[in-house]
């Protein structure tokens, strides 16, 4: 059973408003039971918290893929309803003492998601100031309410001034720009050929990447780096609120809150875990570093590289040091093979089919696929790949519906999003990807297929659901990995045009390749997941969160950006987004993914019974055990951080 997707704005906010009055009435009702069970009272709570997100969901994705003026206003005016209705509930003793007297009463008979729900809500509660004086809990609500309309006010000041940007060049200015680029740059104003250059990622990379100007490249560096000014304010008010419900709560400050929840056992442990992997990468960075500064001085006589260089040089030495020509290669990563490829990739490994289904979406290029296992539909994904003027940056999954059972055992079938911002395809050229958008897609259907392959009957721990917030990007970095691997590649990388299979030689290369400035690319997830964490130690207001940036760069990185960079600004992960105290999460989780992919490709080869375990212990257990046990189910050992080092080329000292 599909929960089917509106695109009707004014019917969703109306369906929204009465949910959250039934769902109100729902509960009175359920709480008025004489006889609690699981079945009756939680799997009841479970039923109509998930309508009600799902509903919450179809408008959130709306205001971030085709967002408009009136998804604005909509969602403006629902979110502060869901937020009250959230927070009341999560201090709501008398659920509260339900669910842990259903726990006590039934505990010998529960499932082990069972359990694992009824734990995770526990813990849940009790982290929004259940058992807290009124006046206490009556701020934390005040709070919530308040930070998720900063949140919101946040990402909506970085989709503005990303829209609001634009650089208009002629002819002479894209020297070095590739013909499939300039074609959807090009545009004609009073007779004459001009080309658009945007902050939009595919069009802000083309330019950053190959474009010849230096003042142009700096430009659009400047403008890209400068965007969401005004977020700079709404950060000392979300830092001031989190430490407030920190305290609150009883913790010293908000990191602890945030990894309560999380594999890390304390502070330390995340600052020491991320300091060491500094340590390790940072001579490697700059050796890295290095050869782009000798190469930008052999090549244009550059004796100062900026930041704004980087991106420009670094590719001229991939192509020396590797002969790899990215836009060469993306005349072999034509998008719908690339999804038909990847597609074909999961079938052979797990046993599985994707089969597309034609229904009217959001936008005319969205698609939809079923997932078939067994002859059954077990589940349904949603893509929306290309980049356009109304979607917000980036790329994300996002689940819909979770595969589980109500309280009258009948299935739900779990459904998902995946979203990214690709090159647009036109009636003359298709969208062709670069090789790190292949990778980006591996990556965000690693998360889909951890929540449609999901078999736990239990809607809070299906899929996505109730999986540790370090360890939910295991799954995606995971995928990553087989983006690179020959018999994969060989599934979709064709040419365009003459349908040619690419070479071994080209392969190769890409292999050779993919540990190109690793170090580099380390440091700087090192850096967002220092600053993001020790900004949330203590409190850091107006020029200290720069300070601490800076000295954050300092300590971890080789490259130090212009003054005028603020990125701070526009780290929607940590302000906008679920990340806060938590960014270090993609490093952590990458431990589990390399170890993984270590173990399953152990002699070149990939391990069919291991990758078998690998989708029997993590993919379809999702959330219903906490992710240490399943890891040593599926390798029967703990993780080893060495992996990440071996995988990403770093040697441990």
């Amino acid at each position: 059973m599909f929960k089917q997707f509106k695109n009707d704005l004014d019917i969703l906010k109306t369906d929204i408003k009465a949910k959250i009055g039934s769902n109100e009435k729902k509960i009175k009702e359920i709480l008025k039971l004489e006889n609690k069970t699981f079945l009756n009272f939680v799997r009841v709570y479970q039923t109509q918290e998930e309508d009600l997100e799902i509903l919450f969901s179809e408008l959130s994705h709306l205001n971030s893929v085709n967002n408009s003026q009136k998804t604005q206003k909509i969602y403006g005016e629902i979110l502060p309803l869901i937020t009250q209705y959230s927070s009341k509930l999560s201090q709501n003793e008398n659920l509260y003492k339900n669910f842990k007297e259903i726990k006590k009463n039934e505990l010998s008979t529960l499932s082990t998601s069972q359990k694992k729900v009824l734990n995770d809500m526990i813990e849940s509660f009790e982290l929004s100031g259940v058992g807290l004086k009124p006046k206490i809990k009556k701020r934390i609500e005040e709070i919530n309410l308040k930070l998720s309309d900063l949140s919101n006010q946040f990402s909506q000041n970085l989709i503005d001034s990303t829209n609001n940007w634009e650089m208009i060049l002629k002819a002479k200015d894209v020297k070095g720009i590739a013909k499939n680029d300039l074609e959807n740059a090009k545009f004609e104003k009073n007779g004459k050929i001009r080309y658009k250059f945007t902050l939009q990622m595919p069009s802000y990379i083309c330019y950053i990447t190959y474009g010849q100007n230096r003042k142009l490249r700096e430009k659009i560096y400047k403008a890209y780096n400068t965007r969401g000014s005004k977020n700079s304010k709404l950060i000392d008010e979300i830092l001031g609120l989190r430490l407030e419900l920190a305290n609150l709560l009883g913790f010293e400050n908000y990191a602890q809150l945030s990894i309560k929840t999380k594999m890390a056992n304390s502070t330390d442990e995340v600052i020491d875990f991320l300091t060491t992997l500094a340590k390790k990468a940072k001579k490697y960075a700059k050796n890295d570093l290095d050869e782009v500064k000798k190469l930008a001085f052999e090549m244009d006589k550059i004796t100062n590289l900026k930041s704004y260089d980087i991106p420009y040089y670094s590719e001229k030495l991939r192509i020396k040091k590797y002969n790899i020509d990215e836009e060469a290669y993306r005349k072999y990563f034509e998008q719908k093979s690339v999804i038909n490829g990847l597609f074909k990739f999961l079938e052979k490994e797990f046993g599985v089919e994707f089969k597309q289904i034609k229904m009217k979406l959001w936008d005319k290029k969205a698609l939809a696929y079923d997932l078939i296992e067994d002859s059954k539909v077990i589940a349904r994904l949603y893509l929306d790949l290309e980049a356009r003027d109304s979607k917000r940056g980036g790329a994300w999954m996002h689940n819909l519906q979770s595969h589980s059972f109500d309280e009258k055992n009948n299935q739900k079938l779990a459904s998902a999003f995946v979203v990214c911002n690709f090159p647009k395809s036109t009636k003359k050229i298709p969208s062709l990807l670069r090789h790190d958008d292949v990778v980006t897609l591996f990556h965000e259907m690693g998360h889909a297929i951890h929540h449609l392959f999901s078999k736990v009957d239990e809607n809070f721990v299906s899929g996505v659901n109730g999986v540790q917030w370090d360890a939910v990007e295991f799954p995606s970095q995971f995928l990553e990995n087989f983006a690179y691997e020959s018999e994969v590649l060989k599934m979709f990388a064709k040419h365009y045009k003459s349908g040619k299979t690419i070479s071994d030689k080209m392969i190769n290369r890409l292999k050779k390749a993919k540990n190109f400035q690793s170090s580099l690319m380390m440091v700087r997830q090192l850096e967002f997941s220092l600053f993001d964490f020790k900004l949330h130690l203590k409190l850091y207001q107006k020029k200290e969160v720069q300070k601490l940036l800076d000295l954050v760069r300092e300590e971890v990185n080789v490259i130090i950006p212009p003054k005028y960079n603020k990125f701070q600004n526009s780290f929607a992960h940590i302000f906008a987004g679920g990340y806060s105290a938590g960014y270090y999460s993609y490093k952590w989780a990458e431990v589990l993914s390399a170890d993984a992919f270590v173990s399953i490709k152990k002699g070149g080869i990939i391990d069919k019974k291991l990758i078998k375990k690998y989708k029997e212990e993590i993919l379809e257990k999702g959330g219903s055990e906490d992710m240490k046990k399943l890891f040593y189910n599926f390798l029967q050992r703990d993780y080893d951080v060495d992996s990440l080092l071996k995988i990403n080329g770093i040697f441990s000292d």
